[in-house]
């Protein structure tokens, strides 16, 4: 997610900032900013929409002298990426600014609480309800600023890793985190602070990764007290970087695709965080809630997407119209909006885009807003165009996903679907509420079983060598692995450049089977569900005619196994949650495959990851 820079010591802060925030460009962000305790006390803040280099350039003309500060990269989730959105932000005074990464989720109440106090805010920003809050309860308390921190932090919901700096001391940086990474460099009567290593491994090896609901405060003196939120106090582990920068400018990953790929399961979990509720067994959407009448009362869902997101869409249909019985179409946004289809009130469109900016999507929500249908927006980019124009919608909240060819976000934007339908079936009450709970519990299973596929990854790479002779693939799946073959072809036709296409399985012997020969690698998604036996029968059509089979099982198989070349197991789940695992072997395999055949897998040739014109 965004990038976190700190530093307080002997040395000018500002150049040592600003080459952090260099260093952590790698995650992707909107706008950029630096605060500053400046050599004549004052506490000043420069934000610039855009890239570091467009800070810089705004700051060429101020007082950026002073030896504490911190900067920030942000990557938008409350308000649109602008510079009054942009981190640091000020407490009311002037006299505190603050940086953070993750999500307050109780900051509507909070900001409201202030606001009838008197208070009043700048942006549209949980980070400014935050540093508000904590100067509200340092004026109220009378207490200093490192009580106030922790108070605060008791009263929060969600996720963070903060940094803190005072004016009126000027000597000591206040740090904390929940759910969010954040480490502390320790040098010569100086600290670091960062989201992740990046930024401190040319000054130090010496780090402490700040725990869970810990507080830390660090001196110029050399002093480090840690805390948790109940105040007791905590004994850091310093521990020894052993790593070069160049290692860990992708997080240790050779390329971004690869990290997020590994990213999956954390990426899941945050994107579940707050609607999936297993202890009261709940699926809480706003989205749903607050337009609960009008999305109740939909006749006809109808999906617009493009690539990766349009076969999310297809998972999508299937489990909308498992679990609430309501019929669904799944179009390609381009086709959609050049012909004129049947659209009323009734309907509710559902718009799929990773960037918000996807121009044929875009076009074709104006067109169902044109024929009165309810606009609910999918995406990961907050602030971006799609959710500005849709009535309303879910965020993915996974970071930026940088790799053009989509992993993370495919599998959020499925677990999205996947708790809209959940949340409307409990509503319209068409599934049992026994079948409900069992849903909800094995759908916070997925991401841990997400990690044990990934521990395939030495497998994957070593079998995948095997396919570079390879000049066209074949994937088959049936039912809601069907959508996963288009998808697992179309990452391999991405990123490597061999020509693969998918298809249901039942439909290999109307043509396809035509194309197996020894030389023809069938992909096969064979979870154990209903339709086992008859995809098994595929599998000896292809075999008979000397096909090579790389499946996908689960784990226990034998009769599929034992006719496979290759086979990559899977743990076992619901049915309509078996999308979630199969992916990720295969996109292991379109991975590996184009790295062994020497392709750019992070900017494969003639894509881009926002596809904004036609």
């Amino acid at each position: 997610m965004c990038g976190i820079v700190g530093y307080i010591g002997p040395r000018e802060a500002c150049p040592i900032l600003l080459k952090g925030l260099h260093r952590l460009e790698y995650r992707g962000y909107d706008s950029a900013g630096v605060a500053l305790i400046n050599n004549n006390g004052n506490l000043s803040v420069y934000k610039s929409k855009g890239k570091v280099a467009d800070l810089e350039n705004h700051i060429n003309d101020k007082d950026i002298s002073g030896t504490i500060g911190v900067a920030h990269t942000r990557w938008a989730t409350h308000g649109e990426p602008n510079t009054t959105n942009a981190h640091p932000h000020y407490s009311q005074s002037g006299d505190l600014a603050l940086i953070h990464n993750g999500i307050i989720e109780n900051y509507k109440p909070l900001k409201q609480e202030m606001m009838n106090q008197g208070r009043t805010f700048q942006s549209e920003t949980d980070t400014e309800v935050l540093i508000q809050f904590i100067e509200y309860i340092k004026e109220e308390q009378g207490c200093d600023l490192f009580t106030a921190v922790q108070l605060a932090l008791k009263n929060v919901i969600g996720a963070y890793a903060i940094v803190v700096i005072d004016k009126s001391n000027p000597d000591r940086l206040i740090a904390a985190r929940k759910g969010s990474p954040l480490v502390i460099g320790i040098g010569e009567n100086e600290f670091y602070i960062g989201s992740d290593a990046t930024p401190l491994i040319e000054y130090t090896n010496k780090v402490i990764y700040l725990g869970e609901e810990e507080i830390a405060m660090m001196t110029r003196k050399g002093d480090l007290q840690v805390v948790n939120l109940e105040n007791v106090a905590q004994t850091p582990l310093v521990k020894t970087l052993e790593m070069n920068l160049s290692d860990i400018e992708k997080g240790g990953f050779p390329h971004y695709m690869l990290k997020e790929i590994f990213e999956q399961p954390d990426a899941l979990l945050n994107s579940m965080k707050g609607r999936l509720n297993t202890e009261e067994k709940d699926v809480l959407l706003s989205a749903i809630i607050n337009h609960r009448d009008r999305i109740m009362k939909a006749e006809r869902v109808i999906i617009c997407a493009c690539g990766t997101s349009w076969h999310a869409g297809l998972i999508g249909k299937y489990i909308i119209e498992e679990l609430t019985r309501i019929p669904v179409e799944v179009e390609y946004s381009s086709e959609f909006r050049y012909r004129n289809p049947v659209i009323t009130d009734k309907d509710l469109v559902i718009a799929i885009s990773q960037s918000g900016e996807t121009a044929d999507t875009l076009a074709a929500i104006q067109l169902a807003k044109d024929k009165g249908a309810f606009l609910y927006g999918i995406c990961n980019v907050v602030g971006s165009s799609i959710p500005r124009a849709t009535d309303t919608g879910s965020y993915l909240h996974i970071g930026p996903e940088i790799g053009v060819a989509s992993t993370k976000a495919f599998t959020a934007q499925v677990t999205t679907l996947m708790l809209i339908a959940m949340a409307i079936a409990k509503e319209k009450q068409t599934i049992s509420k026994e079948y409900f709970h069992q849903l909800v519990d094995e759908l916070q299973s997925i991401p841990e079983k997400i990690r044990r596929i990934l521990e395939l990854n030495d497998k994957v790479a070593k079998y995948s060598k095997i396919f570079t002779y390879a000049r066209n693939f074949i994937y088959l799946g049936r039912g809601y692995n069907y959508p996963i073959a288009l998808e697992g072809a179309l990452k391999l036709k991405e990123i490597s450049y061999i020509h693969a296409e998918g298809y249901p399985s039942a439909e290999m012997k109307h043509g396809p089977i035509a194309l197996i020969d020894e030389e023809m690698p069938v992909v096969v998604i064979a979870p154990a569900h209903s339709k086992y036996e008859k995809i098994l029968s595929n599998v000896q059509e292809i075999k008979a005619r000397k096909g090579k089979i790389i499946s996908i099982i689960t784990e226990g198989d034998t009769a599929i196994k034992e006719l496979s070349d290759i086979y990559f197991e899977i743990p076992s789940t619901i049915d309509c949650f078996t999308p979630l695992l199969t992916i990720v072997p295969l996109q292991l395999i379109s991975y590996y495959i184009a790295i062994a055949k020497g392709r750019d897998v992070d900017q494969p040739r003639n894509l881009a990851k926002s596809v904004t014109v036609e």
